[in-house]
């Protein structure tokens, strides 16, 4: 594995992988190690355009149009991708295994399409390592309740939910020496550990 990882933070809303990026990034600075943090849909100004529209409660897109806004994000989020690629660790909230969680398990989208656009998009781009967080359905619902702005992925059934996290589970199954489940039911201090013990040898 590269010293320079590509690193993804992956989980259903309120599952605290944001909360995680954060930490490992400040972590990072802290050790003066050369670093960017981006997110998925966002990351650049293009893909952050494409993030308000996706995300925005008055929209109200078909599957297909979801998937294709999602990937055109990537699209433009690639070329900031590439210009740290193997120069700089490179963390990111969501990536691609979050388009395969929510777009086919939870919303039924071909699979075969999108790893097909994937792969079109990422080319060369892989992956080293992948923190899964989960949540269960009572403190999904409490972490929710304490935000003060809901977006629209925020307001899907808690069997949307279940569905995603449950492809989330599958995909790691098929990766596991590539993937690190993150019990966000636990004190997050213990999590917070086993992370940044994960984050050094990664970077060794």
């Amino acid at each position: 594995m590269s010293k320079l990882p590509i690193i993804v933070f992956e989980g259903i809303e309120g599952s605290g992988k944001t909360h995680h990026i954060s930490l490992v990034s400040k972590y990072l600075n802290k050790k003066k190690i050369n670093h960017i943090k981006i997110r998925e849909p966002g990351g650049n100004p293009n893909s952050e355009k494409i993030r308000k529209l996706i995300l925005n409660n008055k929209s109200n897109f078909n599957q297909n149009t979801d998937l294709l806004l999602y990937m055109a994000a990537r699209s433009e989020n690639i070329n900031t991708i590439r210009k740290s690629f193997n120069k700089k660790v490179i963390l990111i909230d969501r990536f691609s295994d979050s388009t395969i969680a929510y777009q086919h398990f939870g919303m039924g989208v071909d699979i075969n399409l999108i790893e097909t656009l994937n792969k079109y998009l990422l080319k060369d781009i892989k992956v080293d390592f992948t923190f899964l967080n989960i949540v269960n359905q009572q403190n999904l619902q409490a972490r929710l309740k304490k935000r003060k702005l809901l977006n629209r992925y925020d307001k899907f059934n808690m069997s949307f939910y279940k569905k995603v996290q449950n492809g989330f589970l599958k995909i790691s199954k098929k990766q596991k020496n590539k993937y690190q489940l993150i019990n966000s039911n636990l004190k997050i201090k213990e999590n917070e550990k086993l992370i940044l013990s994960i984050i050094d040898r990664l970077i060794k």
